[in-house]
């Protein structure tokens, strides 16, 4: 039997998920255990923004290094650079063309300009608030994209933590968020409240996971700092810490829900459907009546 090897190449893979859990599969399974497990199976892929990820990758791989941002942005040039017709100058001096398919159905021939699609130079500038920021530099040292792995309530987990120093106390989190002070609406089984961005996003499970995978490995239990930087123009900025309570809560939540979740993956009961994903909205079959009230929660 193969033996499965995690590294950059595949982190983000499925193969990768059916061997390790993850914050970002995990709290997929939270939202619709159909869609997820589904996912997870290979006979249904979720509609992600390729951009989002991509712009996404584009900043954490500036701050990695810079070998590595060259390298992200060679290997991604035709989703980062908009592209024109191709010449016979073009054909001539070697540069790299590609065919599409045009609107009438006819193929054309294309080059790649300097010029970036338009989320592209928000990043920039994502970045260069942060790069100019004497405090960020100073504390944003130590081993980078590092992954990590682990065993949490008996189940094998992995993580990727974006700068951490083993001799520090803390490890940092790139962030990017809309507006720092946006309020959104946390909804919490019958009921719901309003929260940040980082309860939100249920970033308190993803570091509390990390905090753990750092003790496995390394020995000590460092707070999590999240470097917040938004998409506003100019960009806004922060350090944002999460209480240790909030950790320790989304840890044991996370041991709470995790054996359930072990027995969708293992075929041994059946996956919960939200029936408002895209994934239950593609595989409905009309049953059971609802009430109009029952409509609006």
């Amino acid at each position: 039997m193969k033996t499965f090897r995690l590294s950059d190449a595949n982190y983000y893979s499925r193969e990768a998920n059916q061997h390790y859990m993850s914050a970002t599969l995990f709290k997929q399974f939270l939202a619709c255990e159909a869609e997820a497990l589904a996912e997870l199976r290979g006979v249904w892929t979720l509609e992600r923004s390729p951009t989002a990820l991509l712009v996404g990758n584009y900043l954490h791989s500036y701050f990695e290094s810079p070998e590595a941002h060259q390298e992200f942005i060679k290997a991604n040039a035709w989703s980062i650079y908009k592209p024109r017709a191709a010449t016979k100058k073009d054909e001539k001096d070697g540069v790299e063309i590609r065919e599409i398919e045009g609107k009438d159905n006819t193929k054309k021939k294309i080059v790649l300009t300097n010029e970036m699609y338009a989320d592209y130079p928000k990043a920039d500038k994502m970045i260069k608030v942060l790069d100019d920021d004497q405090t960020f530099r100073k504390v944003y040292q130590g081993n980078k994209e590092e992954i990590l792995t682990g065993e949490i309530g008996g189940m094998p987990w992995m993580g990727k933590v974006d700068c951490f120093d083993p001799t520090k106390s803390f490890f940092l989190d790139l962030k990017t968020t809309e507006d720092l002070h946006k309020r959104h609406w946390i909804q919490a089984g019958d009921r719901g409240h309003w929260g940040s961005f980082v309860e939100a996003y249920s970033y308190p499970l993803q570091m509390a996971v990390y905090q753990e995978l750092i003790r496995q490995n390394y020995g000590t239990r460092p707070a999590p700092i999240l470097v917040a930087v938004t998409k506003q123009d100019p960009p806004d900025k922060a350090f944002v810490a999460i209480p240790q309570d909030d950790l320790d809560e989304a840890m044991q939540q996370l041991l709470d829900a995790q054996p359930r979740i072990e027995q969708v993956i293992a075929g041994e009961t059946n996956p919960y459907r939200c029936e408002q994903c895209d994934y239950c909205r593609a595989t409905k079959h009309l049953g059971q009546i609802i009430s109009m009230n029952e409509l609006i929660e």
